[in-house]
């Protein structure tokens, strides 16, 4: 099956993690191909996902003016269009590129003007969702969480926290999340990667999420696996980037296809492509021959994306329109 050519929806897709080689030699013409597949790209198995997160670093390291995140953005669109993605969820932490002097105001707009841009450029439709981190103190998650509300309207629609899940308690980012379901704004969290089923009830319970990014480790509990079918919880899944940080040992191991079959409501994610490195096409090559997915496979989880998607309703309409013509063509 040719994956290349058919539409794809993608809803977790972190910007910093997700730097080509072309736009990082355009940033810093001192880097070669080898530093950038050594310091950019995590080896296909990563000691954990603290592990897998240090070469973020370097992507974040390079986007810290203006221009810089101007050319991460535009290229990472590019790389969209190439893969045939046509609506994409793109994260990042504002508070990550304020060291040399921008205000997390200033990145968002930036960020936000580049994607508008991007999207006249590729054709591509794409949403911001902006993060918090598990290591930040409540007030810079306060912060996160305003800059959504005050980009209300614009292309920012929701919320999210990162990083590091296993060394950090959800506790500095409660009332964070309180106020985004105050105020209505789309919430995703982090959850069930580098801990178990425990942490993604928990983050349930605390921060209300309409989606969980990654949440495999929900399948440790079958309990869950009903309550997230039942509350129509949607689960951004990742597979390869799984691998990597070793919440699974092998890809047949991994439990996408057991989430899958259970009907809860789940998509497939790329997570970074370049830390990865992955597309959409490989995923989904990866998916058929490691457990006989097929286009139906596909199909439902890019409905189910759709459907949790943080758009409106009218381009929602019209993403399900274009997937359905193509799926059902084939």
């Amino acid at each position: 099956m040719n994956y290349q050519n058919l539409p794809k929806i993608e809803l977790h897709l972190h910007l910093d993690c997700s730097l080509s080689y072309k736009v990082v030699k355009q940033i810093d013409p001192s880097i070669s191909l080898e530093e950038y597949k050594d310091s950019f790209i995590a080896p296909p198995k990563c000691i954990d996902l603290v592990d897998f997160l240090k070469r973020a670093v370097k992507g974040y390291d390079l986007m810290q003016t203006k221009e810089q995140l101007h050319l991460v953005m535009l290229d990472l669109m590019d790389q969209l269009k190439a893969d045939n993605v046509i609506y994409a969820e793109i994260r990042f932490a504002p508070l990550l590129h304020i060291s040399k002097g921008l205000t997390p105001v200033e990145v968002v707009q930036t960020v936000n003007d580049a994607v508008i841009i991007g999207i006249n450029n590729t054709g591509v439709e794409a949403r911001l969702i902006l993060c918090t981190l598990r290591h930040y103190y409540e007030e810079q998650s306060m912060e996160t969480v305003k800059l959504v509300e005050q980009f209300k309207g614009s292309k920012v629609v929701g919320f999210d926290i990162a990083g590091d899940e296993a060394g950090y308690p959800i506790d500095a980012h409660t009332s964070a999340f309180i106020y985004a379901k105050e105020k209505n704004i789309h919430i995703t969290s982090h959850a069930g990667e580098a801990c178990g089923a425990q942490s993604v009830w928990e983050t349930l319970h605390h921060f209300h999420p309409s989606r969980i990014g990654h949440g495999v480790r929900s399948a440790e509990d079958d309990k869950l696996l009903d309550y997230l079918r039942k509350e129509n919880i949607h689960l951004e899944v990742c597979p390869t980037s799984n691998v990597q940080t070793n919440v699974v040992d092998t890809i047949r191991n991994h439990p996408a296809d057991k989430i899958y079959n259970w009907g809860v409501s789940m998509n497939i994610n790329t997570d970074a492509r370049t830390i990865s490195p992955v597309t959409l096409t490989s995923e989904y090559e990866l998916l058929e021959k490691t457990f006989g997915w097929s286009k139906e496979h596909f199909l439902k989880c890019n409905l189910n994306a759709i459907a949790h998607s943080f758009c409106d309703d009218v381009l929602k309409e019209k993403l399900k329109q274009k997937i359905l013509s193509a799926y059902n063509s084939l």
